[in-house]
Order: C-alpha cells, then sequence, then structure tokens
C-alpha cells in the first residue's frame, strides 16, 4: 500500500491589523478631501451658471436696446430725407 502523502497546509500570513486601520484611516481621510474638493467644484460651477445667466441676460438687453436704437435712426433718417426733400421744393 501507498502511503498518504501529508497535507501540507500553507496559511497566508494574516496582514498586520493595525496597518490596515491605519490604510482605511488613510483612505477616509482621502475621501472627505475629495469629497470637499468635489462640493467646492459644484459651488463654483453653480456660481459660473449664475453669471453666465445673468450675463446673457445682460447681452439680451442690450441687444434689445441697440435694436431699438438702430430703428430710431431709421425713423429719424427717412424723417430728415423727407424734410430735406421738402427744403428743396420750397
Amino acid at each position: 500500500m501507498q502511503r498518504m502523502a501529508p497535507y501540507l497546509f500553507r496559511w497566508k500570513a494574516r496582514p498586520d491589523i493595525a496597518q490596515l486601520e491605519t490604510t482605511v484611516d488613510q483612505l477616509r481621510t482621502e475621501l472627505i478631501r475629495m469629497r470637499r474638493q468635489l462640493s467646492g467644484k459644484e459651488q463654483y460651477i453653480a456660481r459660473l451658471k449664475t453669471l453666465v445667466r445673468q450675463r446673457s441676460t445682460t447681452i439680451d438687453d442690450q441687444r434689445g436696446k441697440l435694436e431699438q436704437s438702430q430703428a430710431q435712426i431709421r425713423q429719424l433718417d427717412e424723417e430728415a430725407d423727407h424734410l430735406a426733400e421738402l427744403v428743396r421744393q420750397s
């Protein structure tokens, strides 16, 4: 009969618990830092969106005023041409 080989169990050494706890703490700290950065960037983006909306509104208002001014200029040009024609006829 063949003799059975004894089983050799090679257990992996347990990692140092203290080192794992330190790593977890470092990762938690990093996560908190990254969340704060993200929050700051989200606030910055929200502020930029508000500023873009305000700027767009201002641009639209100015464009409307410009169009009104151009219409008034056209009307005044027409009136000036009409008056010049009346002066020439007299």
